[in-house]
């Protein structure tokens, strides 16, 4: 069995999984606003309940991206920290394909439109397709707009869509006048993370926690997030 420790800071709420023996265990946290204060105590509290040591990880995974560039950047220098000290390979798994994948199964849909906040009344979304995403296929193409920028995405798409994110609300109507669903991503977690960490562990050539950046998709002035 594979231990991996999975990190999700990018989205709204900080969330550490533990994959140990086939079980999964997760401790979340706060808002990304005390990643740093909380994030390395509950890595420490899921590997100290999963029964285990950290010498016994064999990987650790991080949601990498885009999101909030202050959570990402914590996030982000905490888990190499962790594959630096335990010579373990880093997972990153990029954060829209990932949340569209942790749409419910039970929720119809063809198509899974991905939402991340960005700056003030923009957000990062990509579309996915149901079938791809089941057999953990995606692609890096991510955009970047407001609620007008939406809309018209939303006018290309065939079949059932369903908006998936957090803080949805200010693009509610636009996305239902698309003839989208919305759904609430309350369900997006580290263990979200597990399943495409898995495939990136069974990778001959794993990537070194050096390798590993952050997928910012934007720059930001002294008054970034």
């Amino acid at each position: 069995m594979t231990n991996i420790l999975a990190v999700e800071c990018t989205h709204e709420v900080l969330s550490v999984a533990l994959l140990c023996g086939g079980m999964v265990g997760e401790r979340r946290g706060g808002g990304w606003q005390k990643t740093a204060e909380s994030i390395v105590p509950l890595m420490d509290e899921v590997v100290v309940e999963g029964g285990i040591t950290p010498r016994e990880l064999d990987a650790v995974a991080v949601s990498s991206g885009p999101g909030s560039f202050t959570a990402l950047r914590i996030g982000m220098s905490a888990v190499k920290g962790a594959a630096y000290a335990l010579d373990v390979p880093l997972l990153a798994v990029p954060t829209l394909p990932a949340l569209a994948a942790s749409l419910p199964e039970d929720v119809a849909a063809d198509a899974v439109m991905a939402v991340v906040g960005s700056r003030k009344g923009e957000y990062f979304y990509a579309f996915y397709k149901r079938d791809d995403l089941a057999a953990f296929r995606w692609h890096d193409g991510v955009s970047r707009g407001g609620a007008e920028a939406v809309a018209a995405a939303l006018e290309g798409c065939d079949g059932k869509v369903v908006a998936v994110g957090r803080n949805l609300e200010p693009l509610r109507a636009v996305l239902e006048a698309g003839g989208a669903g919305v759904a609430d991503a309350a369900f997006f977690s580290a263990a979200s993370l597990f399943g495409f960490a898995l495939r990136a562990y069974a990778e001959p050539c794993r990537t070194g926690a050096g390798e590993v950046e952050p997928d910012y998709r934007q720059s930001f002035g002294s008054g970034g997030s």
